[in-house]
């Protein structure tokens, strides 16, 4: 029969699972099975038993499929009872088995995934704020849609104070041009921003923290967390200004008399309005923080109360200016010419110079008992008993209320009259309204049209409206731009939206075209329905102390007053409620260590700590009490923040960054710059200082994290910004070698552990620390012997070891860690294949091997040689610092003394740039420079010193230059025998080395005289290292014996060695053959060269900081390596500090420019 497979799946939702089973929470975990025909039909067997026993769960046959077991899905992913030992693995995945623990099944993962939840920070701490106390209900899936959960939030956002107390001044002070132009700027800013916007939220889960989390995980943490500080700042500096919103109506418009501070004197009322503004500002900032502290359940509960107080207050203004197109309100308004004056400083209410009064009760046909008139009219003669009498408006102007005062010259010749402060939408009052009219302040408002005669300088003791402060264009566009801020509304709810993909990027963007569309028309409405007078006059002093915009509309302006005051409470509210909440996103991210405590708070999450440092930074922009004042300071803050989010999509777009696929497909990268651009010119056109600020606050907070902060990795695009530009930079940098002038050297330092995973020379990266400065590539590298399969936790834990000792040094570079066999052979490969492309290292820095002589193993110096002619092989510098022990610390600064040069032989300049470099640095700045070269018999030791003094002139180098004459001299008997006992040691620890080899080699035989192959110990260099010519062809005598080897003939030959070694190396004749060596004629000179040279080094450079020479190449031969390391010791020798320096045979300096 042929099997099919079918395809069966257990149900994962807990109302899924049938109640008659005991141990459902204890099956296995929800797993798609696999089984042939014949399984399934012995689970529909089973479950047709299951059936008949059992007639109340019908269901119960759906859900036993497989292997014939109950395979249920448990509801808890990480139920440890969740896991059966025959179902674990699944028979077709059992090569995966041992991965399952890493690397899950796919239907585990999906599992997962399925029970994911993506509410928000902080919905969940409110939902226990609600619920302390209460039996915990279950939760429920999100189920806002667009119109609740992202549309209305933002409205309610958006739509703030600016509206009701600026608008109407913005309005008549730019003209209706202007202000067209200034909303519509401020509009598309954030249109632009809401698009890019919606691209981020859309390209995965949004939680708490808003645009602090969008921009942080796009640029980093370094940006994220300076621009979230300043989210931060201007939604708390927001805050500020909404309760000084709410202040200034209720002191101006609702109750005037409950002002604590009341001046006499015109001059001082400024003074003791802020100081009304400061008292009450902070009892309400007060009881905003405790309502918000007690629980942020009753700041939601009123958001609906505050909306709904925001949608009537629009809705009064559309139907008052209709309304006054048919029937305009009466807000008379008193000018005095072309000057417009406060009423509500007239104590009579009457708007003239002087009244008729009867003596005599008037007629019937004469009701009224007085008629103003305007200077040059004649007075009506109603009776020969009328009296004229000044008003309080004469007393005002003349100081006087008799009416043979002296007057104001303005005020003789100028006419009082009433015009109508609302003419009505039919007026045609736009014409008037359309331009601009700017002034400076204490400037008395004029009808723009008119120009008055006299305008000389006007005392504030006379009744006027002046203006407050001087206006402009790029002053207007600081304070009215917060009344478009508010857009993150949705992006911070995508908790509890049912389709954020969706949601968030529909309901932003019509919120911001709906916001956009009622702000254009109402700059129109006031334009078209506004006196430009009454609009100018920012406090409606000219219409009783009335709130402009309330004049307008319908039924009453109560209406505006009262749903003002309440939307304004509630901003404020919202504002001290986000504020906290994204301190605590940034302070729980760890990023900025100082803000670490306000991650903490009560039990329940509500963040304590947080919302008291927002009441003490709300309560210095309550301190300012002017909300002009206020409005630009955080304006900055938001444009920054938007000017950031646009910075993120477009860098994600252009840098096409595999992760990001948003959902919101109507974005382009042009759109993100441009919205970038205009919010940084918003920045610098409201105000350039405001805007530096911010950003020297921004950078201040991004360095400190840059350098303090703790390190994370989110993907973020300026990582990858950083490898796009890396990339760039580096195919530049393959077109061809570095020119000579821009030469440094890149270092490669290698470094030796000990058994503890502990570096042995430390100092080795101390100097190379000082010779770098900071700049240029440093790579830190060791070789780990041993099995790459087996030590690669050796390898972690000494990269770690390297990373540490590198923070400590303040060495900024790379670490690389081999891990091979043979470490000759890894260092090699390090040389070749460090850095990548054009940025490699050219330079080799590595220690000298200390107490080479006394170790038994010649495998340190003889890899040190080996490094040797493989960097000179590959063309690259090589440092050797000898004594590096004894090399200063970054802590040990010389305060004075010589970095003495020997050039011996030209090297490409090496030894005349390394001083140099190292004088750049701290420890070595204090050192003069001395520089020795050798002159030979035939040369001019004067001209060399010139052209030398020349030389270092054009190479534009401070030093002193010697040069020193070696003549020929005969060689001396101290070289000579300075060379036989080098000799002689050479040759006896040849032949211990050999007679231990053949000794190890014998036992090894012995022990596996049984077969037929040789087997060498891993990690072993000796295969390589043994001596002389003959080497090989002792092996291969080695190998052609094992084919007859026995155990006589193994006796035999370690009897015949020990009695060889030991005639060798102890007894008299073996003695006198050694001394009987004559040494070599070539070894003879070299160590005559190495015995003078350090003479003449010694006498002249025994007081030396450091010494620098050049360092002879190694022996082509390499019988000679023994005799070449001697010949550096007797070079080096009485030398404290030396740095033995090894070109790599291209120029490393020059002359040009």
């Amino acid at each position: 029969m042929a099997s099919s497979v079918r395809f069966t799946v257990t149900p994962t939702k807990a109302e899924d699972l049938p109640d008659t089973s005991p141990d459902v929470s204890s099956r296995s975990s929800g797993r798609v099975r696999f089984g042939s025909r014949e399984s399934v039909n012995r689970s529909e067997a089973s479950a047709g038993v299951t059936t008949s026993a059992g007639a109340d769960t019908p269901d119960r046959s759906h859900l036993e499929h497989g292997d014939g077991g109950v395979k249920l899905s448990s509801v808890y992913i990480n139920n440890s009872h969740a896991i059966d030992d025959d179902d674990f693995y699944d028979r077709n995945l059992a090569l995966f088995e041992e991965e399952m623990d890493t690397r899950p099944k796919v239907s585990s993962l999906l599992n997962r995934l399925a029970n994911y939840t993506n509410l928000m920070q902080g919905a969940k701490e409110h939902e226990e704020a609600e619920s302390i106390g209460e039996k915990r209900k279950s939760s429920k899936s999100p189920q806002m849609g667009t119109f609740m959960g992202v549309y209305l939030p933002c409205l309610q956002n958006i739509f703030g104070v600016i509206l009701f107390l600026r608008l109407t001044w913005v309005v008549g002070t730019a003209g209706v041009l202007q202000a067209l132009c200034i909303v519509f700027i401020c509009c598309c800013c954030t249109l632009l921003t809401a698009i890019s916007m919606s691209a981020i939220a859309t390209n995965g889960v949004v939680p708490a923290g808003g645009s602090y989390f969008m921009i942080s995980r796009s640029l980093g943490p370094e940006f994220g967390g300076a621009v979230g500080s300043c989210f931060y700042l201007g939604t708390t500096f927001a805050g500020s200004m909404y309760i000084l919103g709410a202040i200034e109506i209720l002191l101006m418009y609702i109750a005037p008399s409950a002002a604590i501070f009341v001046s006499d004197n015109p001059d001082g009322e400024a003074g003791a309005m802020l100081n009304n503004m400061r008292v009450y500002g902070s009892i309400f900032l007060v009881l905003m923080s405790l309502l918000v502290f007690v629980g942020v359940k009753y700041v939601n509960k009123l958001a609906s109360v505050f909306l709904a107080c925001v949608i009537v207050s629009i809705l009064s203004i559309y139907t008052g200016a209709l309304v006054s197109a048919f029937s305009p309100p009466s807000f008379p308004v008193c000018m005095l010419g072309n000057r417009s004056l406060a009423q509500h400083e007239l104590k009579d209410g009457q708007c003239m110079k002087t009244l008729q009064v009867l003596l005599e009760p008037p007629p019937l046909e004469g009701a009224n008992a007085s008629e103003s008139f305007n200077g040059t009219d004649a007075p009506p003669v109603t009776a020969a008993a009328a009296q004229e009498r000044t008003t309080d408006l004469w007393r005002h102007f003349c100081n006087s209320s008799e009416l043979s005062a002296v007057c104001d010259e303005y005020f003789l010749h100028n006419n009082v009259t009433q015009i109508q402060g609302i003419p009505g939408l039919a007026s045609g009052v736009i014409a008037d309204n359309i331009w601009s009219s700017y002034s400076a302040k204490g400037d008395v408002l004029e009808r723009g049209s008119h120009h008055s005669p006299h305008r000389d300088a006007v005392s504030n003791h006379f009744p006027y409206v002046f203006a407050d402060i001087t206006t402009s264009f790029t002053l207007l566009i600081g304070i009215f731009f917060p009344s478009v801020t508010g857009i993150m509304a949705g992006s911070n709810r995508s908790g509890d939206l049912k389709d954020a993909q969706r949601s968030i990027p529909i309901g932003t963007i019509l919120a911001i075209l709906t916001t956009s569309l009622v702000y254009l028309s109402c700059v129109l409405l006031f334009g078209s329905c506004v006196e430009g007078v009454v609009l100018r006059d920012k406090f409606g002093d000219s219409v009783k102390g009335n709130l402009v915009v309330g004049t307008l509309s319908w039924p009453s302006p109560w209406v505006i007053v009262i749903g003002s005051f309440f939307s304004t409470c509630g901003a404020g509210l919202q504002s001290l409620t986000g504020a906290p909440r994204l301190l605590q996103a940034i302070a729980k991210d760890n990023i900025i260590p100082f803000l670490r405590v306000f991650g903490h708070g009560k039990a329940n999450g509500e963040p304590t700590w947080a919302l008291l440092l927002t009441a003490v930074l709300a309560e210095l922009g309550i301190l300012i009490a002017s909300l002009d004042l206020v409005a630009p300071i955080l304006s900055m803050f938001f444009l920054m923040c938007y000017l950031f989010v646009n910075l993120a999509c477009a860098l994600q777009t252009l840098l096409r960054t595999p992760n990001w696929r948003p959902r919101f497909s109507y974005y382009h990268w042009t759109l993100s710059f441009l919205g970038m651009t205009i919010c940084l010119a918003l920045m610098f056109i409201s105000s350039w200082y405001y805007a530096i600020v911010a950003m020297v606050i921004a950078g201040m907070i991004y360095k400190y994290i840059e350098y303090n902060g703790a390190e994370k990795e989110w993907g973020d695009g300026i990582r990858g910004l950083s490898l796009s530009a890396a990339r760039f930079a580096l195919l530049r940098l393959e077109e061809g070698p570095p020119h000579t002038k821009n030469w440094r050297p890149q270092l490669l330092v290698l470094l030796k552990l000990d058994e503890d995973a502990h570096v042995k020379s430390p100092r080795l990266l101390t100097f190379a620390s000082q010779l770098k400065a900071g700049k240029g590539l440093t790579i830190v590298g060791t070789v780990i012997p041993g099995n790459f399969l087996q030590t690669y936790g050796e390898a972690l834990a000494a990269e770690q070891t390297l990373k540490h000792l590198m923070e400590k040094e303040r060495v900024k570079g790379f670490v690389q860690c081999i891990v091979t066999q043979k470490p000759r052979e890894g260092i090699s490969h390090m040389i070749q294949s460090s850095g990548l492309g054009g940025m490699r290292h050219n330079t080799v820095v590595m220690g000298w091997p200390d107490a080479w002589r006394q170790s038994e193993d010649p495998q340190s110096w003889k890899t040190f040689i080996n490094t040797v002619r493989v960097t000179t092989t590959a063309h690259l510098a090589l440092l050797v610092p000898k004594n590096i022990s004894l090399f200063p610390s970054n802590t040990e600064p010389c305060t004075d003394g010589f970095i003495d040069v020997w050039w011996i032989v030209h090297d490409g300049g090496m030894l005349m740039l390394l001083p140099f470099l190292l004088r750049q640095h701290k420890v070595w700045r204090k050192c003069s420079m001395r520089i020795f070269t050798v002159a030979q018999m035939e040369d001019n030791s004067i001209q060399m010193k010139k052209d030398l003094a020349t030389f270092l002139y054009h190479l534009r180098i401070d030093a002193y230059v010697e040069v020193v004459e070696m003549h020929d001299s005969d060689i001396s008997a101290y070289t000579y025998e300075r060379t036989l006992m080098m000799e002689q040691r050479s040759q006896m620890l040849r032949q211990m080395r050999l007679s231990k080899s053949d000794r190890e080699k014998e036992a090894q035989l012995v022990k596996d005289r049984n077969s037929m192959l040789r087997l060498t110990s891993i990690g072993s260099d000796e295969d390589e290292d043994t001596d002389g010519p003959g080497a090989g062809d002792r092996s291969a005598e080695y190998r052609r014996v094992h084919m007859t080897w026995t155990r006589d003939k193994a006796l035999q030959l370690r009897s015949n060695t020990q009695t060889h070694t030991a005639s060798v190396c102890s007894t008299p004749e073996g003695f006198r053959d050694m001394l009987n060596i004559r040494p070599d004629q070539s070894n003879v000179r070299r160590m005559h060269t190495a015995v003078k040279l350090n003479e003449v080094i010694v006498n002249k450079s025994h007081d030396a900081r450091l010494v620098l020479l050049n360092m002879p190449g190694p022996p082509k031969n390499p019988e000679g390596d023994e005799n070449y390391m001697e010949f550096l010791e007797v070079l080096t020798e009485g030398l404290e500090r030396v740095l033995l320096v090894r070109g790599g045979g291209s120029e490393v300096i020059t002359i040009y420019s």
